[in-house]
């Protein structure tokens, strides 16, 4: 037997009538870019997410510099200030910060959650700091009260890295609506996935959705007249109208996620094996089922399951403050220590996770785990 990791043909077969349908009618249509299939997208997702607006743009990394850049284009943030970020999140969310001259203050995560560890946070706060951005790793929620608490204490914008984590929930609001702003990718392999690269960002704040909206659209809020420096970023309509498709399942792919999630909690135990503090459903939508690896054996494990047809990926075996990219930044000159982040990128490794994993491919996930020594 085979359970690969992720089967994106799987997937896109379960609605392939319903996408087929919706790319004809784009096809068919003649009209490619900004037109009514962003609109309606758009609409939904908003009300999917409980936000006033949601701006389509090309892909989750773009989101986020868009959210950034803006707060820099209307005088909230300048270049050189401070952005708490997760040490252990994928290098995008640090791209964001980057890339518009913020100075990223990278904050250890909780072993056991594996999210940004809220009690480190404070610590970190300076006179620079303007921003909180919390990513949502693995599909986990990761706000807390206390990271409440610190935003209003400081007077923070709080932006949530929304990639992850479509559908997921905190205190009766899904994650994306609980900052100013937040941003989210489409990238085919997400929960909420586009047959190529798409992303939004989505906020209450209306200045702040009109200046992104200009930004990802050469800076223009009128045709031929440019507030500002920006780019071509915009998300096309067949990729707005397969995600209204797919928005429509959503919430059901999710609970299959989770069925999944419940059988690996219930049934792996293998002592070199350590899972994820078990959170409630709502507040973790599963789009990876990270697994931890004892004793240097992650590797192995991985090629043990790969020889038995099982894929898995390791999320992730670098962490960002060693990659060679921001190895002379200022703020990483000598080079930080992070030993929470270092141990987990040595020993995370994630697990079939799919709405459409067969329960016979579930147990022999289980199986082949359970038995590895």
């Amino acid at each position: 037997m085979n359970s690969p990791f992720l089967s994106l043909k799987d997937i896109t077969a379960k609605y392939a009538d319903e996408i087929h349908e919706a790319a004809l009618r784009v096809i068919d249509g003649g009209w490619y870019l900004q037109g009514k299939e962003n609109e309606t997208f758009e609409q939904h997702y908003a009300e999917y997410i409980g936000t006033k607006y949601c701006i389509g743009c090309a892909n989750g990394l773009d989101a986020l510099i868009w959210i950034y850049r803006a707060y820099i284009e209307l005088g909230i943030m300048q270049p050189g200030d401070e952005v708490i970020v997760p040490a252990n999140t994928y290098i995008a969310s640090i791209l964001a910060i980057t890339e518009n001259g913020l100075r990223p203050i990278l904050v250890e995560p909780n072993p056991e959650t594996l999210e940004i560890d809220d009690t480190k946070i404070e610590a970190a706060i300076t006179p620079r700091t303007k921003s909180i951005l919390i990513v949502h790793l693995y599909g986990r929620c990761a706000m807390t009260d206390k990271i409440a608490e610190l935003c209003k204490k400081y007077n923070l914008r709080l932006v949530e890295d929304n990639a992850q984590a479509h559908g997921c929930r905190w205190s009766g609001k899904r994650t994306g609506s609980i900052g100013e702003a937040a941003g989210h990718s489409f990238y085919p392999g997400k929960n909420l996935g586009a047959l190529g690269d798409a992303g939004a960002v989505t906020t209450n704040n209306k200045e702040l959705a009109d200046a992104i909206r200009a930004l990802a659209n050469y800076g223009s809020q009128r045709k031929y007249v440019f507030k500002y420096t920006g780019r071509n970023s915009r998300l096309d309509e067949i990729q707005a109208a397969i995600l209204d498709v797919k928005l429509r399942h959503l919430d059901d792919d999710v609970a299959l996620r989770q069925q999944v999630a419940d059988y690996y909690y219930n049934h792996i135990s293998n002592p070199l094996i350590t899972l994820p503090t078990r959170l409630p459903h709502k507040q973790n939508v599963y789009h990876l089922f990270p697994i931890l690896v004892a004793d240097g054996k992650r590797d192995a494990l991985h090629d043990y399951l790969e020889q038995h047809g099982i894929g898995t990926v390791i999320h992730y075996p670098i962490a960002p403050h060693k990659q060679e990219c921001y190895a002379k930044e200022e703020w990483n000159v000598p080079q930080l220590s992070l030993p929470i982040t270092e141990r987990l990128a040595n020993e995370e490794l994630s697990i079939p996770m799919a709405p459409c994993l067969t329960q016979e491919q579930i147990k022999y996930v289980v199986n082949a785990i359970n038995s590895f020594a």
